[in-house]
Protein backbone atom coordinates (compact mmCIF):
# COMPACT_ATOMS: atom_id res chain seq x y z
CA UNK A 1 0.00 0.00 0.00
CA UNK A 2 2.70 2.36 0.93
CA UNK A 3 4.35 1.50 -2.70
CA UNK A 4 1.00 2.24 -4.14
CA UNK A 5 0.29 5.65 -2.61
CA UNK A 6 3.80 7.18 -3.04
CA UNK A 7 3.32 6.04 -6.48
CA UNK A 8 0.00 7.92 -6.62
CA UNK A 9 1.75 11.02 -4.92
CA UNK A 10 4.64 11.19 -7.47
CA UNK A 11 3.40 10.40 -10.85
CA UNK A 12 0.71 13.33 -10.19
CA UNK A 13 3.79 15.80 -9.56
CA UNK A 14 5.67 13.87 -12.67
CA UNK A 15 2.80 14.59 -14.96
CA UNK A 16 2.36 17.91 -13.86
CA UNK A 17 5.98 19.32 -14.01
CA UNK A 18 6.21 17.81 -17.69
CA UNK A 19 3.19 18.82 -18.48
CA UNK A 20 3.84 22.09 -17.43
CA UNK A 21 6.39 22.91 -20.38
CA UNK A 22 3.87 23.14 -22.74
CA UNK A 23 0.74 24.21 -21.05
CA UNK A 24 -1.18 26.24 -23.24
CA UNK A 25 0.49 25.35 -26.67
CA UNK A 26 -0.79 23.21 -29.48
CA UNK A 27 0.16 19.71 -30.50
CA UNK A 28 1.94 21.11 -33.69
CA UNK A 29 3.60 23.63 -31.27
CA UNK A 30 4.64 21.56 -29.23
CA UNK A 31 6.04 19.43 -31.48
CA UNK A 32 7.87 22.96 -33.36
CA UNK A 33 9.17 23.66 -30.21
CA UNK A 34 10.33 20.55 -28.57
CA UNK A 35 10.03 18.30 -31.18
CA UNK A 36 8.29 16.03 -28.39
CA UNK A 37 8.64 16.01 -24.80
CA UNK A 38 9.65 13.16 -22.69
CA UNK A 39 11.25 14.56 -19.99
CA UNK A 40 11.07 17.12 -17.26
CA UNK A 41 13.00 20.04 -18.41
CA UNK A 42 11.12 23.07 -17.22
CA UNK A 43 10.14 26.06 -18.72
CA UNK A 44 7.39 26.87 -20.67
CA UNK A 45 4.78 29.77 -20.01
CA UNK A 46 5.70 29.81 -16.49
CA UNK A 47 9.52 29.83 -17.05
CA UNK A 48 9.51 26.82 -14.48
CA UNK A 49 12.85 25.52 -12.97
CA UNK A 50 13.77 21.63 -13.62
CA UNK A 51 11.79 19.65 -11.45
CA UNK A 52 9.56 22.42 -10.71
CA UNK A 53 5.55 21.86 -10.24
CA UNK A 54 2.48 24.15 -10.45
CA UNK A 55 -0.67 24.33 -9.09
CA UNK A 56 -1.74 20.69 -9.33
CA UNK A 57 0.85 19.52 -7.22
CA UNK A 58 0.72 22.37 -4.66
CA UNK A 59 -3.51 21.82 -4.41
CA UNK A 60 -3.10 18.18 -4.13
CA UNK A 61 -0.07 18.34 -1.52
CA UNK A 62 -2.58 21.15 0.46
CA UNK A 63 -5.51 18.77 0.34
CA UNK A 64 -3.19 16.10 1.79
CA UNK A 65 -1.94 18.31 4.73
CA UNK A 66 -5.84 19.22 5.84
CA UNK A 67 -6.56 15.67 6.20
CA UNK A 68 -3.62 14.66 7.71
CA UNK A 69 -4.33 17.27 10.20
CA UNK A 70 -7.92 16.54 10.91
CA UNK A 71 -9.27 13.29 9.38
CA UNK A 72 -12.53 13.37 10.52
CA UNK A 73 -13.64 17.03 9.48
CA UNK A 74 -10.84 18.21 6.81
CA UNK A 75 -12.54 20.62 5.16
CA UNK A 76 -11.30 23.66 6.91
CA UNK A 77 -8.13 22.39 7.40
CA UNK A 78 -7.53 21.81 4.19
CA UNK A 79 -8.98 25.25 3.38
CA UNK A 80 -6.09 26.83 5.50
CA UNK A 81 -3.82 25.26 3.29
CA UNK A 82 -5.04 26.56 0.18
CA UNK A 83 -5.32 30.08 1.73
CA UNK A 84 -1.17 29.34 3.01
CA UNK A 85 -0.41 28.47 -0.62
CA UNK A 86 -2.40 31.50 -1.93
CA UNK A 87 -0.64 34.08 0.07
CA UNK A 88 2.82 32.62 -1.75
CA UNK A 89 1.24 34.17 -5.13
CA UNK A 90 1.89 31.16 -6.84
CA UNK A 91 2.67 31.20 -10.57
CA UNK A 92 -0.24 29.10 -11.69
CA UNK A 93 -3.66 29.21 -10.54
CA UNK A 94 -7.02 28.86 -11.91
CA UNK A 95 -9.58 31.18 -12.77
CA UNK A 96 -12.23 29.80 -10.76
CA UNK A 97 -10.44 29.08 -8.38
CA UNK A 98 -8.37 32.72 -8.03
CA UNK A 99 -12.06 33.80 -7.93
CA UNK A 100 -12.79 31.88 -4.77
CA UNK A 101 -9.88 32.43 -3.13
CA UNK A 102 -9.31 36.14 -3.39
CA UNK A 103 -12.76 36.71 -1.73
CA UNK A 104 -12.94 34.21 0.71
CA UNK A 105 -13.83 35.20 4.19
CA UNK A 106 -15.09 33.76 7.55
CA UNK A 107 -17.99 31.17 6.89
CA UNK A 108 -18.54 28.53 4.71
CA UNK A 109 -16.55 27.46 1.40
CA UNK A 110 -19.43 25.94 -0.31
CA UNK A 111 -21.22 29.77 0.23
CA UNK A 112 -17.79 31.52 -1.28
CA UNK A 113 -17.83 28.94 -3.78
CA UNK A 114 -21.76 29.42 -5.19
CA UNK A 115 -21.01 33.38 -4.46
CA UNK A 116 -18.02 32.87 -7.24
CA UNK A 117 -20.02 30.71 -9.70
CA UNK A 118 -23.10 33.29 -9.51
CA UNK A 119 -20.90 36.79 -9.18
CA UNK A 120 -17.76 36.20 -10.52
CA UNK A 121 -17.61 33.61 -13.19
CA UNK A 122 -20.83 33.86 -15.14
CA UNK A 123 -22.32 30.76 -13.67
CA UNK A 124 -19.07 28.66 -15.19
CA UNK A 125 -17.07 26.86 -12.43
CA UNK A 126 -16.89 23.12 -14.02
CA UNK A 127 -13.43 23.51 -14.30
CA UNK A 128 -10.98 20.72 -13.73
CA UNK A 129 -9.23 22.43 -10.68
CA UNK A 130 -10.94 20.29 -8.17
CA UNK A 131 -10.13 16.99 -9.99
CA UNK A 132 -6.25 17.59 -10.16
CA UNK A 133 -6.63 17.76 -6.41
CA UNK A 134 -8.60 14.81 -4.95
CA UNK A 135 -6.45 11.95 -5.59
CA UNK A 136 -5.04 12.08 -1.52
CA UNK A 137 -9.13 11.44 -0.32
CA UNK A 138 -9.03 7.98 -1.81
CA UNK A 139 -5.68 7.07 -0.78
CA UNK A 140 -6.18 8.16 3.37
CA UNK A 141 -9.49 6.79 3.61
CA UNK A 142 -10.41 2.91 4.07
CA UNK A 143 -14.20 3.62 4.01
CA UNK A 144 -15.72 3.89 0.46
CA UNK A 145 -18.63 6.21 1.66
CA UNK A 146 -16.13 8.26 3.85
CA UNK A 147 -13.88 8.68 0.39
CA UNK A 148 -17.12 10.06 -1.68
CA UNK A 149 -18.53 12.28 1.15
CA UNK A 150 -15.40 14.35 1.28
CA UNK A 151 -14.34 13.60 -2.54
CA UNK A 152 -17.78 15.71 -2.82
CA UNK A 153 -16.71 18.25 -0.21
CA UNK A 154 -13.19 19.51 -0.84
CA UNK A 155 -14.42 19.88 -4.82
CA UNK A 156 -17.31 22.03 -3.45
CA UNK A 157 -15.12 24.45 -1.43
CA UNK A 158 -14.20 25.94 -4.84
CA UNK A 159 -16.47 24.68 -7.43
CA UNK A 160 -20.20 25.06 -7.59
CA UNK A 161 -20.80 22.79 -10.73
CA UNK A 162 -21.86 19.73 -9.93
CA UNK A 163 -20.07 18.18 -12.78
CA UNK A 164 -16.62 18.78 -10.80
CA UNK A 165 -17.68 16.78 -7.97
CA UNK A 166 -19.18 14.38 -10.26
CA UNK A 167 -15.75 13.82 -11.96
CA UNK A 168 -13.63 13.58 -8.62
CA UNK A 169 -16.30 11.25 -7.44
CA UNK A 170 -15.47 8.42 -10.14
CA UNK A 171 -11.90 9.42 -10.29
CA UNK A 172 -11.40 8.51 -6.41
CA UNK A 173 -13.74 5.36 -6.90
CA UNK A 174 -11.04 3.83 -9.03
CA UNK A 175 -8.74 4.63 -7.15
CA UNK A 176 -9.89 3.16 -4.51
CA UNK A 177 -10.39 0.23 -5.93
CA UNK A 178 -6.75 0.51 -7.24
CA UNK A 179 -5.60 0.96 -4.19
CA UNK A 180 -7.23 -2.37 -2.72
CA UNK A 181 -5.82 -4.37 -5.57
CA UNK A 182 -8.53 -3.62 -8.67
CA UNK A 183 -6.52 -3.70 -11.94
CA UNK A 184 -6.54 -0.12 -13.50
CA UNK A 185 -8.41 -0.45 -16.42
CA UNK A 186 -11.13 -2.99 -15.13
CA UNK A 187 -11.89 -0.18 -12.26
CA UNK A 188 -12.42 2.27 -14.79
CA UNK A 189 -14.17 0.01 -16.90
CA UNK A 190 -16.42 -0.99 -13.75
CA UNK A 191 -16.81 3.22 -12.62
CA UNK A 192 -18.04 4.58 -16.09
CA UNK A 193 -20.46 2.49 -17.04
CA UNK A 194 -23.83 4.21 -17.32
CA UNK A 195 -22.13 7.84 -16.79
CA UNK A 196 -21.63 10.08 -19.43
CA UNK A 197 -17.51 8.95 -19.74
CA UNK A 198 -18.62 5.45 -20.65
CA UNK A 199 -17.79 6.35 -24.40
CA UNK A 200 -14.12 6.58 -23.41
CA UNK A 201 -14.45 2.32 -23.40
CA UNK A 202 -14.56 2.57 -27.30
CA UNK A 203 -10.90 3.25 -26.92
CA UNK A 204 -11.55 6.64 -29.80
CA UNK A 205 -9.58 9.67 -29.52
CA UNK A 206 -11.61 12.37 -27.53
CA UNK A 207 -13.47 14.96 -30.30
CA UNK A 208 -12.85 18.14 -27.83
CA UNK A 209 -9.58 19.30 -26.68
CA UNK A 210 -8.12 18.67 -23.42
CA UNK A 211 -8.75 21.78 -21.83
CA UNK A 212 -10.02 23.14 -18.61
CA UNK A 213 -13.68 21.80 -18.47
CA UNK A 214 -13.59 19.27 -16.53
CA UNK A 215 -16.03 16.55 -18.45
CA UNK A 216 -13.11 17.28 -21.06
CA UNK A 217 -10.22 16.65 -19.10
CA UNK A 218 -11.87 13.52 -17.51
CA UNK A 219 -12.27 11.95 -21.05
CA UNK A 220 -9.28 12.51 -21.97
CA UNK A 221 -7.77 11.21 -18.67
CA UNK A 222 -9.33 8.07 -19.30
CA UNK A 223 -7.97 7.94 -22.96
CA UNK A 224 -4.75 8.11 -22.16
CA UNK A 225 -5.20 5.26 -19.38
CA UNK A 226 -7.63 2.92 -20.91
CA UNK A 227 -5.25 2.87 -24.31
CA UNK A 228 -1.70 2.94 -22.82
CA UNK A 229 0.68 0.50 -21.59
CA UNK A 230 3.11 1.97 -19.35
CA UNK A 231 3.42 5.35 -16.79
CA UNK A 232 5.62 7.01 -19.63
CA UNK A 233 3.49 6.29 -22.13
CA UNK A 234 0.47 7.91 -20.10
CA UNK A 235 2.38 10.87 -19.17
CA UNK A 236 4.39 11.47 -22.05
CA UNK A 237 1.37 11.39 -24.09
CA UNK A 238 -0.85 14.34 -22.30
CA UNK A 239 1.92 16.51 -22.44
CA UNK A 240 2.20 16.26 -25.81
CA UNK A 241 -1.18 16.36 -26.83
CA UNK A 242 -1.49 20.37 -26.03
CA UNK A 243 -4.24 23.14 -23.78
CA UNK A 244 -4.32 22.37 -20.30
CA UNK A 245 -1.71 19.77 -20.44
CA UNK A 246 -0.15 20.01 -16.59
CA UNK A 247 -3.36 18.90 -15.40
CA UNK A 248 -4.43 16.19 -17.43
CA UNK A 249 -0.80 14.78 -17.05
CA UNK A 250 -0.85 15.32 -13.59
CA UNK A 251 -4.55 13.70 -13.06
CA UNK A 252 -3.37 10.97 -15.46
CA UNK A 253 -0.38 10.78 -13.91
CA UNK A 254 -1.66 9.89 -10.06
CA UNK A 255 -3.59 7.06 -11.07
CA UNK A 256 -1.20 5.68 -13.34
CA UNK A 257 1.42 5.81 -10.81
CA UNK A 258 -0.88 4.36 -8.36
CA UNK A 259 -1.35 1.60 -10.02
CA UNK A 260 2.43 0.77 -11.13
CA UNK A 261 3.93 2.12 -7.62
CA UNK A 262 6.62 3.60 -6.85
CA UNK A 263 9.11 1.14 -7.37
CA UNK A 264 8.16 1.11 -11.04
CA UNK A 265 8.41 4.73 -11.30
CA UNK A 266 11.53 5.80 -13.78
CA UNK A 267 14.17 6.89 -10.73
CA UNK A 268 15.67 9.85 -12.81
CA UNK A 269 11.76 11.09 -13.16
CA UNK A 270 11.10 10.83 -9.41
CA UNK A 271 14.86 12.60 -7.84
CA UNK A 272 14.54 15.61 -10.14
CA UNK A 273 11.25 17.05 -8.35
CA UNK A 274 12.22 19.88 -6.35
CA UNK A 275 9.15 18.37 -3.89
CA UNK A 276 10.29 14.75 -3.77
CA UNK A 277 11.47 15.34 -0.22
CA UNK A 278 7.61 16.78 0.54
CA UNK A 279 6.22 13.86 -1.07
CA UNK A 280 8.39 11.10 0.30
CA UNK A 281 7.12 12.31 3.72
CA UNK A 282 3.04 13.15 3.18
CA UNK A 283 3.13 9.28 1.09
CA UNK A 284 4.43 7.62 4.75
CA UNK A 285 1.96 9.46 6.28
CA UNK A 286 -0.84 8.89 4.34
CA UNK A 287 -0.06 5.12 4.52
CA UNK A 288 -0.40 5.38 8.49
CA UNK A 289 -3.70 6.96 8.15
CA UNK A 290 -4.69 4.71 5.51
CA UNK A 291 -3.88 1.64 7.35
Amino acid sequence: MLDKIKGALFGLAIGDAMGGTTEFLTREEIRRKYGKVTGIIGGGVWNLAKGETTDDTAMTVAVTKGILKNPESPIELIGEEFLKWYATNPKDIGNIIRAVLSTYGEGSWAVAAEKAHNQYLGGKSAGNGTLMRCLPVALAYRDLDKVETVTREQSKMTHYDSLADEACVIYNRVAYQVLHGAGLKEAIQAEIKGTIYEPALNGQIPTPPPDGFVVNTMHWVLYWLLNCESFLDVVIGAANEGYDTDTVAAIAGGLAGLACGYKELPRGYCDVLLVKSDLEELGLKLYELAK
